[in-house]
């Protein structure tokens, strides 16, 4: 009989293992209202016996999502190690877009008061971009000043002319010269944005959601929360254009009127927009701001108008 050692190795391959990720996703989506194939993304990176996902994922917008979230995790990790023989960690699940839900379909809990737990106010970046522009050029001066000195001390060669150089200029130049304080001061300008950006919370387009679990992090993008605020007015008896901005702590909603009684479309306009923004579970709620105007050919809802007299004369007979 062969032994074991001898009989090869089964491989999976990461696409393999992004594929599974993807649909155990799908599989795990709120019933009622699993999103349509191809809004589940995710990539996955495989060492050994241990298999790394992570995930992009469009949940409903009436679903809670820190529960939707964590039994997402727990299934395509159980999942994805059941199909492939890996051991997969809790998956990385980023909620990208919310949808609307299906006719007929009630969010469990949905009703129930969202807890803030430890959710942020702000959603904070990691800052990548200033991160590894500043990570390049102090790599890029500490190699050449690295590499500059092995060769000097190493292979005997004389010093860079960039080195000496820089000394020379240096040691004949003290504080009053105008080009040391311009240097000083575009150095201090970038140690002041260096601190802005490390202080700033960034991300200004997201909203955080409360979360009941200190392990999810969710948040919402403010266009695709405006988007859904539009839908909701629009659907309004009588709102004909509706305009929506989303800020940070507030939603304007500018509707137009094409018929019905003003007060109520506003009123109405108002709790749609209300319903939408409750049902998010924003960490910080949203001061709303609702205007309604009548369209030019709008007429003010009243009782009936009489018929007009009948004031034609019958002719006489010959």
């Amino acid at each position: 009989m062969t032994a074991a050692a001898q009989r090869g190795t089964t491989v999976v391959s990461e696409r393999a293992v992004r594929k599974i990720a993807e649909r155990a996703a799908v599989e795990a989506a709120p019933a009622g209202a699993r999103p349509v194939k191809g809004t589940a993304k995710g990539s996955a990176t495989v060492r050994g016996r241990r298999a790394d996902v992570a995930l992009d994922v469009a949940l409903p917008c009436q679903a809670s999502l820190s529960e939707a979230v964590r039994h997402m995790q727990s299934h395509v990790s159980a999942r994805t190690g059941e199909l492939t023989g890996l051991r997969v960690d809790t998956p990385r699940v980023g909620v990208t877009t919310l949808l609307p839900a299906r006719p007929g379909w009630n969010a469990q809990g949905a009703d129930a008061p969202a807890s803030a737990g430890r959710t942020p106010l702000r959603w904070w970046s990691p800052r990548r971009l200033p991160t590894g522009l500043l990570t390049l050029a102090g790599t890029a001066v500490c190699g050449a000043l690295a590499l500059d000195l092995i060769l000097v001390h190493l292979a005997h060669r004389p010093a860079a002319l960039w080195r000496t150089e820089s000394v020379h200029w240096l040691t004949g130049h003290g504080s009053a010269d105008p080009a040391v304080r311009a240097g000083a001061g575009l150095l201090a300008v970038l140690g002041v944005l260096m601190i802005f950006f490390a202080l700033a919370p960034g991300r200004r387009r997201l909203l955080t959601v409360s979360s009941s679990d200190p392990r999810v992090r969710a948040a919402v993008d403010r266009a695709a929360l405006a988007l859904l605020v539009r839908d909701a007015v629009g659907d309004v008896p009588g709102i004909g254009p509706v305009r929506v901005r989303v800020g940070r702590r507030r939603a304007a909603v500018r509707a137009r009127l094409a018929f019905g009684d003003r007060e109520a479309a506003r009123c109405s306009v108002q709790e749609a927009a209300r319903g939408v923004l409750d049902s998010c579970g924003l960490r910080r709620p949203l001061k709303l701001r609702v205007r309604v105007r009548p369209d030019d050919s709008w007429e003010p809802a009243g009782p009936p108008r009489p018929p007009a007299p009948d004031t034609s004369v019958e002719g006489e007979r010959p």
